[in-house]
């Protein structure tokens, strides 16, 4: 299948999901996974960054319409989708990065997951931060960070094995 037929398929499925199921899930009344980070994570790196920097936000945004959220998401997604190529080329050697044909999913498995772990936890503690915006939320904004990391992580790597069975 065609790279922009699957990214584009990525990108709807993980929007409805997020959208119709995750955003209805809360998990000991406050955790909700944000699981279309997915999108942002795994998209190829031989694309143009700016085409990564647009859809990033326009999931964002997508997300904050049907979530009345205000522009958080979108201000999240931007930011990870920002930092993302300066984190793979700090995580790996210049060598062990070939642009065209470097997949996410194949970095060994504890590079993979400080990958995921840095953009996960960055993501929402932007999110939180704009959300709460006070100073003195700042242990709630921690302790969402964490417990939602964990749960957002914990579904990215189980999204990514089911990902990689079916090829």
């Amino acid at each position: 299948m065609n790279d922009l037929i699957k990214n584009s398929l990525l990108f709807i499925a993980l929007l409805l999901i997020q959208v119709v199921v995750l955003n209805n899930i809360l998990f000991f009344g406050y955790i909700n996974p944000f699981l279309y980070i997915l999108f942002i994570i795994v998209f190829p790196l031989r694309r143009d960054r700016g085409l990564l920097l647009v859809l990033s936000f326009l999931l964002g945004l997508f997300i904050d319409f049907f979530s009345d959220s205000g522009g958080i998401n979108a201000a999240a997604s931007l930011a990870i989708a920002y930092i993302r190529l300066p984190l793979l080329k700090g995580l790996l050697r210049k060598s062990e990065i070939d642009f065209l044909v470097f997949k996410v999913t194949k970095l060994p498995f504890s590079k993979l997951i400080n990958y995921i772990v840095v953009l996960t936890v960055t993501h929402h503690f932007i999110l939180f931060s704009l959300d709460y915006f006070k100073f003195s939320e700042i242990l709630t904004i921690l302790s969402r960070t964490i417990l939602t990391s964990i749960f957002t992580i914990i579904l990215i790597i189980l999204s990514l094995l089911l990902i990689n069975k079916s090829k």
